[in-house]
């Protein structure tokens, strides 16, 4: 029986799966709302099973995000929803979300990506030449008691 080779977890196998995980007030993801400032990946030495021939390596991650609203009562529940995503990774033994002061969250940090369907959307709630009919019932139509 052949194994499968084990490929180490990477910052782009976080950051894909971060992409599951919306801020609950904007609702967009957290990647391309550029809340996530950096991930460092360590190895645990402590995880179960390290240092035992055969058995994979497990991560410590950190993720430094920047909140969009400091302060908010949204930052707990980003915090929560990253880690949850995150346990489901047989090769992640522990996620450390640090919530920055600084740098700002700026809407400069949107991709462009965002942005496009962010406008999208709101030009298709708007629209200028949309024609409104109100209609009334002639009076010879009404009942009146």
């Amino acid at each position: 029986m052949r194994s499968t080779p084990i490929t180490p977890l990477t910052e782009a196998d976080v950051l894909t799966a971060l992409r599951d995980c919306y801020d609950p007030e904007i609702r967009a993801n957290i990647v391309e709302l550029g809340l996530v400032h950096s991930i460092s990946l360590l190895h645990d030495a402590d995880a179960p099973g390290a240092g035992i021939a055969g058995v994979p390596p497990r991560y410590r991650v950190h993720i430094r995000l920047i909140p969009p609203n400091p302060g908010s009562d949204s930052e707990a529940q980003i915090v929560t929803v990253i880690q949850n995503r995150l346990a489901a990774f047989p090769a992640i033994s522990r996620t450390q979300v640090e919530l920055l002061d600084e740098p700002r969250w700026t809407h400069d940090r949107v991709t462009p990506e965002l942005r496009r369907r962010l406008s999208l959307a709101v030009a298709s709630n708007q629209r200028p030449n949309a024609l409104v009919q109100i209609q009334t019932v002639p009076e010879k139509a009404r009942k009146h008691p």
